[in-house]
């Protein structure tokens, strides 16, 4: 079993966060992990490459977000 914390900060660390990993695991061994939301990225000149070339394509040809998640699920199973 795990569980899954998401803070805004560091500051948010109380020890309301510590006595419910207790009450949830009681005695049993766990493993704690820290690591950076690293969600905030920069685009790659790649990206913006190709980001840019869509900008330029005719949009009568363009498809709705649900219809490319659509034709993505379907070709690659996501």
């Amino acid at each position: 079993m795990y569980t899954t914390y998401h803070l805004k900060s560091a500051q948010e660390v109380s020890t309301d966060i510590l006595d419910a990993i207790k009450a949830t695991f009681k005695s049993k061994p766990i493993t704690i992990i820290v690591e950076e939301d690293d969600r905030d990225f920069e685009l790659t000149s790649d990206m913006r490459t190709v980001l840019d070339e869509r900008l330029q394509e005719d949009e009568s040809t363009y498809l709705s977000a649900d219809e490319s998640i659509n034709q993505l699920n379907k070709k690659y199973g996501l």
